[in-house]
């Protein structure tokens, strides 16, 4: 499902309007019948309606509405956030429409004082065009609606929200319905969005279909990834389904090597094949029984170094189909050695995470130097290495910043988080819809790691892997959730159910967002 930012959706309007000859009455009457009918039939015992109406198009599309209610019976009350005198074309033929009916009308004048509570409420203040801080009496009036028992249902947005990274711009409507029209938008898509806008529903309000065909954000679910399961066919063999190489593990961390191995598993991986520093080879094989171990020669700190790296690249280059590094290497210079020695020279796709990470995030430019697609699987702590950044400036635009990154150095990323960002080097960008806080525990992402290279060990391409990887991490966490709650849930629980989310994938009907129909 695509999704817009403020620009895109500008944009939309403006062609539907010159190009297509659509109204901008029309896609405004549209808007507010379409907002109206989620009102009636979610609230349907609804005697009052209160709708808070701002000076653009989104008090226009609240009048649309007070006027839609109120030919449903419903007494509204429309108050007016900014003198009347300064609405203009569609939103002033709206204003006058309504107050031809007889609705009433009530001039705030900056005072809340003349409100009557009312059942429901409905946000049309501000809409997808702010781009600064609210304040003074709009701020004022979000603070009012947030403080008030009657559900919200905003309009396109909840007001103050920014547009385009899901942050209140020093102050947002806490709504419970979100009706947004054409396509939903980012904002409402990421944290902290999400929990701004309630439940978000789509209302088609006739923009033409061509013009959302080259929107490079997306929300990924169910209907996104389900071809990208990886067939399975009855005349098959383990060979058939890839070979990953998973290089992980030292002292005290041979339990990430584990984890990622058993993601790759977990997904369908033919045949998985640990390679961990020689000391640690009889732990793994004490830990692994499906999983194949390959001792590589080692530091006197028992880790990954330089006389590693050519016994790693003979294995690499026999039948392995892919490799996934980082998981526990440490980030010392002898892991580093290892690590960009790998990546200059080997020639199938790298998942790269954890310590690799943070190696890299002291010379990012040794990923330009692969001759093969390089995936990153990140947490902001680790982009923010990556970045040159802060974890808070990182959070603050994930899609921004993973965007300029993947596209700088020619990589596919998943940064990890809730509603993770996976992004491309051509800059799409797509916003994962499972998971849940529960994952929030040691070793999730090792799994991950395992997942994305075992689907690019059976033949996905990378993006692909990315998009389907995130999805089912994320599901299967959400299946363990569903089964013993999010407290106490472990990376082992999740990789356990990884089958039964890729299962349950093709199954499921669950859309993020409520399409009006």
């Amino acid at each position: 499902m695509k999704i817009a930012t403020r620009s895109i959706i500008r944009d939309i309007d403006k062609k539907s309007i010159e190009k297509f000859g659509i109204p901008g009455l029309v896609l405004m009457e549209n808007a507010g019948r379409a907002t109206a009918d989620v009102i009636l039939a979610e609230y349907p015992y609804t005697q009052a309606a209160a709708v808070f109406a701002g000076g653009g198009n989104n008090g226009g599309d609240g009048f649309v509405i007070a006027r839609q209610l109120i030919s449903e019976g419903v007494q509204v009350i429309t108050y007016v956030a900014t003198d009347p005198r300064k609405y203009t074309g569609d939103a002033l033929t709206n204003y006058r429409s309504l107050n031809k009916l007889g609705g009433e009308i009530v001039e705030l004048n900056g005072s809340l004082r003349k409100y009557r509570a009312a059942d429901i409420i409905v946000d049309a203040l501000l809409g997808t065009g702010l781009e600064r801080e609210v304040s003074g009496f709009y701020k004022k009036v979000i603070e009012f609606l947030n403080s008030q028992s009657a559900p919200v249902i905003a309009v396109d947005l909840p007001s103050g929200l920014d547009s385009d990274t899901g942050h209140p711009l020093g102050a947002a409507v806490e709504a419970d319905i979100t009706v947004t029209y054409a396509l939903p938008k980012i904002g409402t898509s990421v944290y902290p969005g999400v929990d701004y806008a309630g439940d978000v529903y789509l209302a088609n309000i006739t923009t033409p279909y061509i013009l959302e065909e080259n929107i490079p954000y997306e929300l990924l679910s169910a209907y996104d990834v389900v071809e990208m399961l990886p067939p399975r066919n009855a005349d098959t063999h383990k060979g058939t389904y890839g070979h990953l190489l998973v290089l992980a593990g030292s002292p005290g961390k041979s339990g990430a090597a584990t984890l990622a191995s058993l993601g790759a598993l977990r997904v369908g991986t033919g045949l998985v094949t640990v390679g961990v520093p020689s000391s640690l080879n009889p732990v793994m094989e004490q830990k692994t029984t499906e999983v194949m171990t390959e001792p590589l020669p080692e530091t006197d700190l028992g880790t990954f170094g330089k006389l590693s790296v050519k016994r790693a690249l003979e294995i690499a280059s026999g039948k392995i189909t892919a490799l996934a590094v980082g998981p526990g290497i440490t980030t010392g210079d002898d892991a580093a050695e290892f690590l960009f020695e790998i990546i200059n020279s080997a020639d199938v796709p790298i998942v790269l995470d954890a310590d690799a990470l943070t190696l890299i995030g002291k010379d990012p430019a040794i990923l330009k130097k692969a001759k093969v697609p390089l995936i990153l699987t990140p947490h902001p702590g680790e982009m923010a290495r990556l970045c040159g950044l802060s974890t808070a400036q990182v959070q603050n635009d994930r899609i921004g910043v993973a965007m300029e990154f993947s596209k700088r150095y020619g990589v596919n990323l998943i940064l990890k988080g809730a509603r993770s960002i996976i992004s491309t080097p051509t800059g799409e960008i797509f916003v994962n819809t499972t998971g849940n806080p529960g994952m929030a525990s040691g070793g999730t992402g090792d799994v991950l790691t395992g997942v994305v290279g075992g689907l690019i060990a059976q033949g996905l391409p990378p993006a692909d892997a990315c998009k389907l990887g995130a999805f089912v991490h994320g599901m299967a966490g959400d299946l363990v959730a569903e089964e013993i709650g999010e407290a106490g849930l472990t990376a082992g629980d999740l990789a356990d159910a990884l089958p039964e989310a890729l299962s349950a994938i093709p199954e499921s009907e669950e859309e993020p967002v409520i399409r009006i129909r």
